[in-house]
């Protein structure tokens, strides 16, 4: 016998397979459940999206069992747990998360399953309580209002003047984002912070050789 012989007995030996009682499983998987039915409720509560996913949420809740049902197998049979790595190795997810706080709960989800599955159920437990704490607080942070976009259409060049004149009176900043300047014809996308949107609005739209004049908010970052 060599010594890579020995050694893979060795290894083997020491990683044998762990009896796992049918009623830690199912308790385990229980609390699981639980706090991934949680999640899902918190998910619910917080997300401020205009198109709620009910199945993006559903799959937090299976996500979580599943993947404590995964830390299981590997828990029981070193051989078994090497070949479910191969096999999750060619998975690939081709999904966009788009929303940074999607991914916090898709990670919360999986950590979950995790914990659980690894006999750590308290551990789980509180960290859940902690982040839904931190979540809510957090939200609850003042922040610097978004700013608008003011979108003005014009018959005439010389307009511009007039219309960041009355701008500047309404705005406590702004900044002009876009300028398309044509022989009768002036576009221009303004970039403004303003209290009473309907005043600026309706002064704008009085101006001489101004055509249009909508006022528009946007879900992009925040500049300051």
């Amino acid at each position: 016998m060599n010594f890579s012989d020995i050694f893979k007995k060795t290894f083997l030996e020491g990683f044998a397979s762990t009896d796992i009682s049918t009623q830690y499983i199912i308790v385990a998987l229980l609390i699981t459940a639980a706090i991934s039915l949680y999640i899902f409720f918190i998910y619910r509560i917080v997300t401020k999206k205009t198109f709620y996913s009910l199945t993006f949420n559903i799959s937090l809740v299976a996500t979580a069992i599943i993947t404590a049902a995964i830390i299981f197998t590997i828990q029981s049979n070193v051989v078994i747990s090497l070949g479910m790595v191969g096999a999750l190795s060619i998975v690939r997810f081709r999904t966009a998360i788009k929303d940074p706080m999607d991914l916090v709960f898709l990670f919360w989800s999986i950590s979950v399953g995790i914990i659980c599955g690894a006999g750590f159920s308290g551990i789980a437990v509180v960290t859940s309580l902690i982040l839904t704490a931190a979540i809510f607080l957090l939200a609850k942070f003042p922040v610097v209002n978004a700013p608008m976009i003011l979108v003005v259409n014009a018959t005439a060049p010389e307009t511009e003047e007039a219309v960041l004149y009355a701008v500047s009176k309404h705005s406590r900043h702004y900044k002009v984002k876009s300028r398309n300047i044509a022989a009768s014809r002036l576009d221009m996308v303004i970039e403004v912070r303003i209290k009473e949107e309907a005043a600026l609005v309706r002064e704008v739209s009085k101006i001489e050789g101004v055509a249009s004049a909508a006022l528009l908010s946007h879900d992009g970052q925040v500049t300051y």
